[in-house]
């Protein structure tokens, strides 16, 4: 097959092609701070997150490689190869956002969040195959960077609309359910999601097929049946560079460690920073659901412990927004350190640092110092959303770009998965349902993650396979 040449893009080109990730991230961002506090608001228990957050690791693992192995195969001369998957997914997406807040019971937040999960990842697994599709191999550091940019710019957004909404027109829930803030920053994000993936659509044509590779899809689409995408993705992974099954092993502890960050950031903020336990917790609900029957001092008291509990979910909005907004400063900064100092050093010291602080997070009592630690955290977020594609994008063909972008995402929903399994009885019976002690030991599985990056061996650009 001859090679296609890939034209190098200006900066604006590059920016207008990232600009829908802004929208995806908003929505991955309120899913990480939001979604786990409402889970709490409508009577969930901590050792419950886990499982409740089921729906990210299984609809990450089943459809994502599947849109990669479709859109491998689809082009259509009007919307092109990747564009209506993320558009489409984009759309649900909204939907599920404009009516999540409405959530009345635990039962219809799992399943909105099953279809939220499935549409952001019918969207995601295209962009990033996107970026492999678009530039050529000496832009794509820069590429998966600016994506980067944009997941810190969309999840900041996320979080500190959070914040702000929380502060400027919050108000105690009379019954400990969802307060009307929350709905302001999901509408927000309904809206971010489709008018940026539309603006992506609009401004960013696709490169079309050789003659020679139509050719090859018309052919491979003439013996395609329902199994073919399955069994496509088997043979990929039968097939995957050696860089890729490396980058799995660091991927298990860093994706471990995130997931419990999400989880239980909200639990340990309420404990440190505002001494609030959940016993306290579930007693206030329990005292504001029957307060004609309650003294006025327990009412009162009911009363100021769900304040600080919302207060919590606001600082961790915060904690969040500021660590993306470093993401988003420093996504680009990044670029010439992993020129020079290669992009695996890069990734592996970010990772130590991601560790650390977390490691020191359960230990600070102030509001505004626990803001600190969040610099080395939103520096590691900016490499791990980046550097990771740039490092083994060149070992992927370029023909199976959508398919390995997928198993890539397997990589990270695998160890999410095992997580919501595992980690409510880990969290019981070994950490003392004490959150603090979740959060150390995500710090503890980042630093180890740092350590098995330097063990990766990175290949060279392999030829496109034939059929």
């Amino acid at each position: 097959m001859n090679k296609k040449i890939i034209p190098k893009l200006s900066f604006w080109q590059i920016w207008n092609m990232n600009v829908g990730f802004f929208g995806i991230q908003y929505s991955f961002g309120l899913q990480q701070t939001a979604v786990n506090p409402l889970y709490s608001f409508l009577g969930a228990h901590a050792e419950q997150l886990p499982i409740l957050n089921l729906a990210g690791p299984v609809t990450g693992l089943l459809i994502q490689p599947l849109i990669g192995a479709i859109s491998d195969k689809t082009w259509s001369p009007k919307w092109g190869r990747r564009k209506p998957f993320f558009l489409l997914g984009a759309i649900f997406c909204s939907l599920a956002l404009l009516v999540f807040p409405f959530s009345s019971a635990i039962w219809m937040a799992v399943g909105l969040l099953w279809i939220l999960d499935a549409a952001n990842n019918t969207a995601m697994e295209p962009y990033r195959a996107f970026i492999g599709d678009k530039l050529p191999e000496e832009q794509q550091t820069y590429g998966f960077q600016m994506q980067s940019l944009f997941v810190g710019g969309g999840i900041t957004l996320a979080n500190l609309s959070l914040f702000v909404f929380q502060k400027y027109f919050g108000g105690t829930s009379e019954s400990g359910g969802i307060p009307a803030w929350v709905y302001y920053s999901f509408f927000l994000g309904s809206f971010c999601s489709i008018a940026s993936v539309v603006w992506s659509v609009y401004k960013t044509p696709e490169i079309p097929p050789t003659d020679e590779e139509l050719a090859i899809l018309k052919a491979e689409k003439e013996n395609d049946n329902l199994f073919t995408p399955f069994t496509d993705i088997f043979t990929a992974i039968v097939k995957m560079p050696k860089v890729l099954w490396q980058l799995a092993l660091v991927y298990f502890f860093q994706w471990y460690a995130l997931f419990c960050y999400w989880q239980f950031v909200t639990p340990m903020i309420k404990q440190t920073l505002y001494n609030v336990s959940e016993s306290d917790e579930t007693k206030a609900k329990h005292i504001l659901e029957f307060s004609k029957n309650a003294a006025l001092q327990d009412t009162e008291w009911a009363k100021n412990i769900l304040r600080l509990v919302e207060t919590a979910v606001g600082q961790t909005g915060l904690m969040n927004g500021f660590y993306n907004f470093i993401t988003m400063i420093s996504a680009l900064l990044l670029i010439p350190f992993a020129l020079k100092y290669s992009a695996k050093n890069v990734y592996a010291f970010c990772l130590f640092a991601t560790g650390l602080s977390l490691l020191m997070l359960p230990f600070i009592r102030d509001e505004y110092m626990i803001l600190l630690p969040m610099v080395l955290f939103g520096v590691g977020w900016a490499a791990m959303m980046g550097l990771p594609y740039s490092m083994v994008s060149p070992s992927i063909p370029s023909n199976k770009r959508g398919i390995y972008m997928g198993v890539i995402n397997m990589m990270i929903v695998i160890p999410m998965l095992i997580q919501t399994l595992t980690f409510g009885s880990v969290y019981k019976y070994l950490l003392g349902n004490n959150p603090s002690n979740a959060i150390i030991t995500a710090g503890v599985l980042f630093v180890l993650a740092s350590v098995f990056v330097l063990f990766i061996q990175l290949n060279k650009k392999p030829k496109a396979e034939t059929v």
